[in-house]
């Protein structure tokens, strides 16, 4: 048996009607449904239609090529490479000095074509406002080929800024932002022309975090001058009144002294320095250099060097891994996934782990590695010393970070304070700070909220970090201290940048109720660089502040 009917000729069985309707429907059908695919092939609606125009990679090139002019201030090149290279230049010189813009950066995003024959490569703008900040916004370059053949941009003032046209400009106003005095701990006027490293960050401490300077870019009307709309602000109002002197922890003294010792000592190369009394984390000098900009001493991130061997130390003795007078060879070279070595490959066979510690070994520290847990060295410097937690300094800064090591080799760079262990003078005065006194006290500027959680370190942990950083100065890489009065201990450090820039050099230091640290990029050593930072500084400030 079979489920298919069987075929029937004319006369035969069901008649002749039904059996030849259905077959001629169906080819009907078909015929329709080809002639209806043929329209949409012919019409390039099928599966084969082409994609939109393809743009010309010269075209692409010469849109990166007139933003990188552009970004690096040569404005003539720039326009060159435009349609109307006259304009171009004027207007390009106008919209970034009348709005005090410096070193814009201009980064190319997608291109497109389309059937007229132009290009269109996508851009981002970030305009740094000088002393206000920076303004972004994203824009546009037409290109079309010209009839020598050469790719050029289609000048038009709206690629500069979309709202940028022949009837409407833009203006930058500032506001008048005098804050109130700001004074040091016994009454003292500070101000950016005594004190010139202080200029930054006197209205951040006038008005909290985000205070500052203020003003906007407005869009303006060209025939009137009228104000049409703000493009963007910047800065907020202070809550505090303008009245009232606000107090700070610095000390006037103890500020010009840093200001003097970093200016004159770090050999014209960029630096930074805190010093903050240990008893309470008050911060007495934040020093940078240069003086205006950004703040190395409190915002900077670097790798701290062997300076962060303090902690490595703390997490060692905290597992009871290792005692000042056990033997810990310090050969000159360990390979741990890739080669480590000490200064100018040194070496000290059969030293105790004092002697690494006064010597700056890395190799010893980077042997003793499996004494410790991948994450333990991020948790000690957490718990007992407040390193990544939120610090309320008063002004922005950063507070640190140790992440867990992905892999062997990070796991021994973090011993002696490099791979992605990152910190700044600020930091690694508190560990000083912490470290010989045995409690964290977060550092401030103000009277700033402590939000910060941590556990004492034991009391003999504390004597051994004394003895071992006391042993650095009167036997070891700080002996640039040595001759100053008083129990003076330290530590140097010095972190590697990367094979083709100089190593920066650390040195901290405490003496009395004062922890110091300091930074000097491309220092080489910290002994050499840094330590004679620090030295000028104790010498010139022989007492503790009150």
């Amino acid at each position: 048996m079979t489920d298919v009917a069987p075929l029937t000729r004319p006369g035969h069985g069901h008649g002749p009607g039904p059996a030849r309707k259905g077959p001629r429907v169906m080819v009907a059908v078909g015929l329709a449904l080809a002639l209806t695919a043929g329209i949409g092939y012919a019409a390039e609606l099928g599966p084969f239609a082409p994609g939109p125009p393809i743009p010309d990679p010269e075209a692409t090139r010469q849109a990166r090529a007139f933003l990188a002019d552009w970004e690096a201030g040569r404005m003539s090149r720039a326009a060159a490479l435009t349609s109307s290279p006259g304009q171009a230049e004027r207007v390009l010189r106008s919209f970034t000095s009348g709005l005090d813009i410096s070193k814009p950066t201009l980064t190319p995003g997608a291109a497109t074509a389309d059937d007229e024959g132009t290009v269109t490569v996508a851009f981002t703008a970030k305009m740094p406002v000088t002393e206000l900040g920076t303004w972004t916004y994203s824009s546009a370059l037409p290109l079309r080929k010209q009839d020598e053949g050469a790719w050029k941009v289609d000048w038009a003032l709206s690629l500069v800024h979309p709202k940028l046209s022949g009837t409407e400009k833009f203006r930058l106003e500032r506001e008048d932002t005098a804050g109130p005095e700001i004074t040091d701990r016994d009454g003292n006027a500070l101000s950016g022309e005594t004190h010139p490293s202080l200029g930054p960050l006197l209205p951040q401490i006038a008005g909290g975090v985000g205070a500052g300077p203020r003003g906007a870019v407005r869009r303006v009307d060209r025939a009137t001058g009228e104000v049409t709309g703000t493009e963007v602000s910047f800065g907020k109002k202070s809550d505090r009144p303008a009245d009232r002197p606000v107090s700070t922890t610095l000390d006037a003294t103890w500020q010009a002294a840093a200001e003097k010792a970093v200016a004159a000592e770090a050999d014209g190369k960029d630096a930074a320095l805190v010093a903050l009394r240990i008893d309470n984390g008050e911060i007495l000098a934040v020093a940078n250099s240069p003086s205006s900009g950004f703040n190395r001493a409190v915002s900077g991130t670097y790798a701290p060097g062997s300076t962060w061997k303090i902690v490595t130390t703390s997490a060692l003795l905290l597992n009871d891994a290792v005692a000042p007078d056990d033997v810990v060879d310090c050969p000159k070279y360990l390979t741990v996934g890739k080669r480590f070595q000490n200064v100018e490959a040194s070496e000290h066979r059969g030293a105790t782990f004092r002697q690494d510690f006064t010597a700056s070994c890395n190799t010893a520290f980077i042997s003793l590695r499996d004494k410790v847990g991948d994450q333990e060295l991020g948790d000690v410097a957490g718990k007992y010393f407040g390193v990544g937690q939120k610090w309320r300094v008063g002004i922005p800064s950063y507070d640190g970070a140790v992440p867990v090591p992905r892999d062997q080799t990070e796991k021994a760079a973090s011993m002696i304070g490099q791979g992605r262990v990152q910190a700044n003078p600020l930091i690694m005065a508190s560990v000083t700070a912490t470290a010989v006194s045995g409690t964290f006290h977060q550092p401030t500027l103000t009277s700033g909220k402590d939000t910060t959680t941590t556990t004492p370190l034991p009391r003999e942990v504390v004597t051994e970090l004394r003895e071992l950083m006391r042993a650095t100065v009167t036997d070891g890489t700080a002996s640039v201290l040595a001759d100053l009065p008083g129990e003076i201990g330290a530590k140097t450090g010095t972190a590697e940048v990367s094979d083709d820039v100089p190593n920066n050099g650390w040195f901290v230091a405490h003496r009395g109720n004062v922890a110091v640290a300091c930074v000097v990029e491309k220092g080489v050593t910290g002994g050499g660089s840094a330590g004679p930072v620090v030295r000028s500084l104790l010498g010139a400030v022989p007492d503790d502040p009150s």
